[in-house]
């Protein structure tokens, strides 16, 4: 039998989602602890974008900051990588086994594991990425406006990453690469909007130690490049809610968790937020939805704490000396 506490609520994911939500339950007085395997998905970036108040931050500087202020509410965490999760019983909690073998449990589970970039099999595109290789305009467009960004196509979606990424410059190329035909109303909003499309495979991208060169074809042509962007497939880092009997949902973009509007999901006692649950969460944004399901957890346990007092006390009084029980 396992001697570990038994908590409030065991967080999966020490990022932006986890990590407000550990803020907020500690506010609330709730036991926390976070599971935490130390490997952002944005550790690779120079700075998250569109935080207010904190604009430009390193991402590792603003989490190092986040577990202070959790520590600071009496959050625990935990260094490592959850492996497993079980359900102990309809009124037990969760059990969380991490990679050194060591239990977590807790009374709810909230997931914030984030999700993983499945990048174009294109060498130095995964080395530059998070630098000069990019896919979303609105975390690093501003970093490359009005210099030379070539869009590789790999997807749909890559006709609408050119557009976005048009507004931010007048040298946007779209390379044909993988991309399937998209239909004459891309062709002419490309061409309206003057975003040349080259065919052809992309064989690699060339850089030295000043960053990104050109991109290289597979016939040996080169375009000079200051930026590529990508357009990945999310896939959503689901195992344990697998385990724990949730289904990942499908979208044209990769897999998630399905929510509700605070983070609850199909499976009692657990929820989801950032990134797994959101594929196009951005840092502010995660932050926001783990405040939210934090919120809903805390009145999930304050609801079975009040439904457990009035049992408590109905057992009382039928214990009592000189009731009559029937």
């Amino acid at each position: 039998m396992t001697t570990s506490p038994i908590h409030d609520v065991a967080i999966v994911g020490g990022g932006a989602a986890g990590l407000s939500a550990a803020v907020t339950l500690g506010r609330s007085l709730r036991s926390t602890v976070v599971v935490d395997a130390g490997a952002p998905r944005n550790a690779p970036a120079d700075g998250a974008h569109n935080v207010l108040g904190r604009e430009g931050i390193s991402p590792l500087e603003l989490y190092a900051t986040g577990r202070i202020e959790a520590e600071g509410y009496g959050a625990q965490f935990r260094r490592g990588r959850a492996v497993t999760a079980r359900r102990l019983g309809d009124a037990d909690g969760f059990e969380v086994e991490l990679d050194d073998g060591a239990p977590v449990r807790a009374r709810r589970l909230l997931l914030a594991t984030g999700l993983v970039d499945e990048l174009p099999e294109v060498p130095g595109v995964r080395e530059l990425w998070g630098k000069s290789v990019l896919h979303c305009p609105y975390c690093h467009g501003w970093e490359v406006r009005d210099r030379r960004i070539a869009v590789l196509g790999t997807s749909p979606l890559s006709v609408h990453q050119a557009l976005l990424f048009r507004r931010l410059s007048d040298d946007v190329t779209l390379l044909r690469h993988t991309m399937a035909d998209p239909g004459e109303e891309a062709w002419e909003q490309l061409s309206a909007l003057g975003v040349p499309v080259v065919d052809g495979v992309v064989a690699r991208l060339r850089s030295a130690d000043e960053g990104l060169q050109s991109v290289v074809f597979e016939d040996g042509r080169e375009l000079p490049v200051d930026a590529v962007t990508v357009a990945p497939r999310f896939t959503a880092r689901g195992e344990l809610y697998v385990q724990l009997g949730g289904t990942l949902t499908d979208h044209p973009m990769g897999t998630y968790v399905a929510t509700g509007p605070m983070g609850r999901t199909e499976v009692p006692g657990v929820w989801a937020a950032g990134n797994v649950s959101d594929l196009a969460a951005m840092v502010a944004t995660a932050n926001g939805a783990g405040v939210a399901a934090a919120a809903a957890v805390n009145a999930d346990l304050v609801a079975e704490d009040a439904r457990a007092a009035v049992d408590a006390r109905a057992k009382r009084r039928l214990a009592a000396p000189g009731r009559r029980t029937g």
